[in-house]
């Protein structure tokens, strides 16, 4: 019934036609309306060249032992291609504010670490979008590799993932972030950790900062507005379009030398609260 309580993050179905409109389903593994229908079919349809590219890339990593494409850059090129295109295909390419500081940055072919706020799965390609046609990896959990066609971009492309739950793993996620970032490849992630499902930002855990300090690389905030309500949790895809309910905000560098990794934290902190609007800044006491 539409009062009763589903798995959709709690929400009732009423809730959820509330946020999608009178033509909203509730499935097991989240809600639809026509639009996340047609968002879902894009994402496969244009997902399966993706993962027949991704594949060979595997491919020719085995059979020439990773000398081919030792930088793992094909990966994320064809990652890219399905992202732009689903994003342009579903007008889901958000706004995108001060492009130029990160021009100046590539223009000194100098590697950054990119770090936002996270409250949707549209942030991942949000991210990818904004730091554009380079080669960059993800920071990421480890649940994530077992996601269809995105687990196979995630290990064909070098990206980092982390096992919260285990030293070593954290030991080595350190490790090879550093390399990456010495090597002259950017990073991403998402500071916090894990999506806010308040929209709220959330405290940060230090890892990135600690990457970022230690291979002498600046880190770029950027403040991602509105994601949360074009796809709320609850949901299986997108449920509207992001052209015009969401936006990218892109803040100057902020340089680690001749800072601690806390003052870093902090400084990044800050500037990502200034391009949130008021529902996605945190409560007084979340501030740290």
């Amino acid at each position: 019934t539409e009062t009763k309580p589903l798995k959709n993050a709690g929400k009732t179905l009423a809730d959820l036609r509330q946020e999608g409109g009178m033509f909203t389903i509730s499935t097991p593994i989240g809600a639809l309306n026509p639009f996340a229908i047609y968002y879902g079919f894009m994402s496969v349809f244009l997902g399966i060249p993706w993962f027949i590219s991704l594949k060979w890339c595997q491919f020719m990593y085995f059979i020439t032992r990773s000398k081919f494409d030792a930088k793992r850059r094909l990966p994320v090129f064809f990652s890219h291609v399905w992202g732009t295109a689903l994003m342009r295909l579903s007008r889901s390419y958000p706004e995108m504010e001060n492009l130029h500081i990160l021009q100046d940055l590539y223009a000194k072919k100098q590697p950054a670490m990119f770090v936002a706020n996270h409250n949707s799965w549209m942030d991942i390609p949000f991210l990818g979008a904004t730091v554009g046609w380079r080669n960059y990896k993800l920071v990421a959990k480890k649940e994530l590799s077992i996601i269809p066609i995105l687990g196979s971009a995630i290990k064909a492309g070098g990206n980092i993932m982390i096992d919260r739950t285990n030293r070593r793993s954290q030991l080595k996620t350190l490790k090879d972030g550093i390399a990456y970032l010495k090597e002259g490849i950017h990073l991403c992630t998402f500071p916090e950790g894990t999506r806010s499902k308040s929209g709220r930002l959330l405290p940060f855990k230090n890892g990135a900062f600690k990457m970022a300090y230690k291979a002498g690389a600046p880190v770029v905030p950027i403040s991602i507005v509105n994601s949360g309500k074009v796809m709320p949790p609850g949901w299986m895809f997108a449920m509207r379009p992001s052209y015009k309910n969401a936006k990218i905000i892109v803040h100057e560098p902020v340089e680690t030398e001749g800072r601690t990794e806390e003052e870093v934290a902090a400084e990044v902190r800050r500037r990502m609260i200034e391009g949130l609007p008021d529902y996605q800044r945190p409560l007084e006491q979340d501030t740290a």
